[in-house]
């Protein structure tokens, strides 16, 4: 589930609340899951991974990782993103392109106070990313985590990342290969709304 706090009542925030709300009642599994693309700037090469979208804040995109992952370095070297949401249970896509930031220390501390403690666990054991020994070195350190550390102590290396998008395209797929293509870009603060063929 996404959360919407004070959503922006803007044409492609709304589309997207319309859409999500026909996804959610036909049953989408997943529905929080977003892949983002960043490019790295060291590899010169573009990397791709689901995170879980958990709340629209207004116009802003919000998710959580880890601050030394490979997608966080790549985030502060090369801050540009697009982000792909698929809905199968309405054959729903939707592509978003943004400029992506941290959120604030004291965000993040009053996420983590209230998540989920295992949750919490992992989140303070893993070096996200880095090779490990094992995967029973992963569910180790985890469970030494879970009995000895401090579980509503946010981390400095852990918090959110935020995103509000200058392009929104909502593609809406058909049978007869006859796709929808509805796109709404932000030029000098306002909306142009065009469609883009099959």
């Amino acid at each position: 589930m996404i959360k919407f706090n004070n959503l922006c009542k803007e044409k492609p925030y709304s589309i997207f609340k319309k859409k999500y709300d026909e996804s959610l009642k036909a049953h989408q599994l997943n529905i929080e899951a977003m892949c983002i693309s960043s490019y790295s700037n060291e590899l010169k090469e573009v990397n791709a991974r689901f995170v879980n979208l958990k709340s629209i804040d207004k116009k802003n995109f919000i998710f959580f990782s880890n601050y030394l992952s490979p997608k966080a370095k790549e985030f502060h070297t090369h801050s540009q993103i697009t982000a792909l949401i698929y809905w199968n249970s309405t054959n729903t896509q939707i592509r978003l392109k943004a400029n992506i930031e941290k959120t604030s220390t004291k965000f993040n501390e009053t996420y983590f106070l209230n998540r989920d403690k295992n949750k919490n666990a992992l989140s303070i054991s893993s070096n996200q990313s880095l090779r490990i020994e094992s995967y029973g070195q992963v569910k180790e350190n985890y469970n030494k985590s879970l009995m000895k550390n401090n579980l509503d102590k946010c981390p400095n290396y852990w918090g959110g990342f935020s995103f509000e998008p200058y392009y929104f395209e909502f593609w809406k797929g058909h049978g007869s290969r006859l796709n929808e293509r509805d796109v709404y870009e932000l030029k000098n603060g306002n909306w142009n709304n065009y469609t883009l063929e099959p």
